[in-house]
């Protein structure tokens, strides 16, 4: 059946909203005659912040399902893909619906279900260590994805999230001590010295927004679901931005996941380069616990908020003094 044809076959369609992606893509769930049920996501110019921050239409995630790269994720790593095409300006991703198997922000991991993901993780970047495709976002974009330079402009076209970035960045100029801010903001304005610092660890395919609501668990299988932001990095930068995203909902504290997925990880982990992914995973989401510290409505969220920003401070600083970048 052609792509096109597969979606004229559906009997039913329905508009997803208020799922978990904040890209700004559309969603709907569709039912086959033959009674199968999938998810599709229409993605336009102008639509999907992530795609025109980093590598632009058709994205990424396309180009991987057309490599065959998708294929070749170790056992017990898994994608949900099952056609993706262009149609004009628009990529159309066709995807298994994963049901109740998605995580959201609702889903808290215990302790083995963490080291469970960690333990994937890792094989995703065992499985590339050194055989990184091609067709991905270039590491100087993925460490520059919420600079201020980068949101800006995307500000100023009214999305939302990007106007909170800027509002994040200037709280955390206010919240870090002096020395880590003047080092953090230098990298957001040229982040090519750590990029080459990180480019000289054990290179690996990054999913590049590993998260929780990128993640559904089915069986003893985890499912990577928006492929939007792959790069080519030490796997340790999936791990740091799990760690600044999902903290808060995983049982294991943040040294907890680094040591869990140091023990998986094998060859393709070394020590400098996690310090590295510590200090990106703070251009990733410093202006984030920033604003959350600040700002948000409830105060046990900004005490735990401010926790969380002194840890990564204190990361950045360690990172910033070693001399490495």
């Amino acid at each position: 059946m052609a792509p096109q044809e597969l979606l004229r076959d559906a009997v039913e369609r329905v508009v997803l909203s208020g799922h978990e992606g904040k890209s700004g893509a559309g969603l709907e769930r569709i039912r086959l005659a033959d009674g199968r049920v999938l998810v599709v996501k229409s993605i336009e110019p102008g639509t999907d912040f992530t795609i025109e921050a980093t590598s632009g239409l058709p994205g990424c995630e396309i180009m991987l399902w057309r490599a065959g790269v998708l294929d070749r994720l170790p056992p017990g790593v898994e994608h949900a893909l099952v056609d993706a095409w262009v149609e004009g300006d628009t990529t159309v991703l066709v995807m298994r619906d994963l049901g109740d198997a998605v995580l959201t922000w609702d889903h808290h991991l215990d302790a083995d279900q963490t080291r469970w993901v960690m333990e994937r993780t890792a094989a995703l970047h065992r499985e590339f260590l050194g055989q990184a495709p091609a067709d991905v976002v270039p590491l100087q974009r993925t460490l520059a994805v919420f600079a201020p330079t980068t949101a800006r402009p995307l500000a100023e076209q009214g999305i939302e999230l990007m106007q909170l970035v800027l509002r994040g960045w200037e709280l955390f100029a206010d919240l870090a001590p002096d020395d880590v801010a003047e080092g953090v903001f230098a990298l957001l304005d040229d982040v090519t010295p750590l990029r080459r610092a990180l480019e000289q660890g054990p290179l690996t395919l990054n999913h590049g927004d590993l998260a929780t609501v990128n993640m559904a668990i089915e069986g003893d299988a985890l499912v990577l679901i928006d492929w939007a932001m792959p790069t080519v990095a030490p796997g340790a930068l999936d791990v740091a931005r799990f760690v600044a995203g999902c903290s808060s909902v995983v049982e294991l504290g943040r040294e907890e996941i680094l040591a869990a997925y140091r023990d998986a990880a094998g060859p393709a982990y070394d020590a400098k380069s996690e310090r590295l992914s510590l200090l990106a995973g703070t251009l990733w989401l410093g202006w984030n616990k920033a604003l959350d510290a600040a700002e948000h409505p409830d105060p046990q969220v900004r005490a735990r908020e401010q926790t969380d920003l002194d840890w990564w401070v204190g990361h950045a600083r360690t990172a910033l003094e070693e001399g490495a970048l």
